[in-house]
């Protein structure tokens, strides 16, 4: 028996229709748009990764990179598991604007590390039992507000010691998701893990085949983009990851000690006082009904974007901080506060990170016309600053 609430039961509980369940490879009977889910027959303890395709996905796919480094098929399964949840069997939910029997099929036929008939969930495809897998579904024509509430659903569902997340993230999602229709994408440290387009073939006659996979095709809300990329980029992003030569790695994020305290600071609030009223504005608008018509949840999910977009931000500019230390320094760099003289008139900067800048009260980023022009400078010079409208020339009195 599965424990409660039961795949079946999430979805009924927002209102929806459910049929199923499917054996993994057989064709659902639905031509109509709606949500999908898979799921373990029974719950797992851990997740029963093959060795075989891994080392098939790293031979395909030769820019698949773990953290910037090329892994073995070992570290590649020790890093998925670690986003498997104990004693949960829903394993991913899909949804569709057109046909649900077309997705899954395409789904099933996309090989691992190709990105086409359609590469979202491609994780199912690491799996050593897929005849373990079934699948429910639903018809609707508001898809991707259901997987959307889905998602949610799930995450609430979870018991406490299960959002404690093994991985450091807390971006709770079934397992070979990684990304939901308004949120960020969750960042996983895999990245180049699909083919370029132009190395997937087109098979779109490939239907038949039985193999397990389909990609998240995310939306930003119409009034923001969604969150910029970690320095561990996800599967999501496969696009930007890696070359012939490697990834690029992660730029530091150059940040006074103040700043860095501010960023905290700002990071606290968002995940201890903002999230969980933001979560409870959405639970309570989905129990206003349908979700199709329902301006409070459509809202609040849009809130919630911003809100989880600004923390996975913040998370990347706190990975990769480097912190300028006040110090006495001969000459103008990073973190020096620069007294000068133009035309006369006295005047006080701090040359900064770009993340901190603030013109308006006197912190320019580094890589300001300003801020460029005076690194290196010592007391005593004079600095020509060329901008659109004319030459100005600072001269240093102090540099702190």
């Amino acid at each position: 028996m599965l424990p409660e609430p039961t795949t079946a039961g999430l979805m009924r509980s927002l209102g929806l229709d459910v049929d199923g369940p499917a054996r993994w490879g057989s064709p659902l009977p639905s031509q109509a748009p709606g949500v999908f889910v898979v799921e373990t027959d029974a719950p797992l303890a851990g997740a029963p990764i093959d060795l075989t395709a891994l080392r098939r996905w790293l031979e395909r796919v030769p820019d698949l990179r773990l953290d910037g480094e090329r892994p073995t098929p070992n570290a590649l399964a020790q890093r998925m598991s670690a986003f498997w949840i104990a004693g949960q069997s829903l394993l991913y939910v899909g949804r569709t604007s057109k046909s649900l029997a077309g997705r899954v099929a395409a789904l099933y036929a996309t090989e691992l590390g190709h990105r086409r008939p359609h590469a979202g969930g491609h994780w199912l495809k690491t799996l050593r039992d897929p005849s373990r897998l079934r699948l429910w579904w639903a018809e609707t024509d508001a898809p991707e507000e259901y997987e959307d509430a889905l998602l949610g659903a799930f995450a609430e569902s979870l018991p406490a010691a299960s959002r404690m997340r093994r991985d450091g993230s807390d971006i709770v999602m079934p397992w070979a998701n990684v990304g939901s229709p308004v949120g960020p994408a969750r960042d996983t440290g895999l990245s180049g893990s699909l083919l370029s387009l132009e190395a997937t073939p087109d098979t779109p006659s490939n239907v038949r085949r039985s193999d397990p996979s389909s990609s998240i095709r995310r939306r930003p809300p119409s009034t923001a983009s969604t969150a910029p990329r970690s320095p561990r980029r996800s599967a999501a992003t496969s696009a930007a990851g890696g070359s012939a030569g490697g990834p690029s790695r992660p730029q530091p994020t150059h940040l006074t000690e103040d700043g860095l305290a501010a960023l905290r600071a700002e990071l606290g609030q968002l995940r201890d006082v903002e999230r969980p009223q933001v979560v409870e504005r959405i639970k309570h608008a989905r129990e206003l009904g349908d979700l199709r018509e329902n301006a409070d949840y459509e809202a609040a999910r849009n809130e919630q974007s911003f809100l989880e977009g600004r923390v996975q931000e913040l998370e990347r500019r706190l990975r990769t901080a480097v912190v300028i230390r006040s110090e006495t320094r001969s000459s103008a760099s990073l973190g020096s506060r620069v007294r000068y003289e133009v035309d006369g008139s006295p005047g006080e900067l701090t040359i900064v990170g770009s993340t901190e800048a603030d013109p308006a009260s006197g912190r320019i980023s580094a890589a300001s016309p300003v801020g460029r022009a005076l690194l290196g400078h010592r007391a005593g010079d004079e600095v020509i600053v060329t901008t659109p409208a004319a030459e100005i020339r600072y001269r240093i009195l102090e540099i702190g």
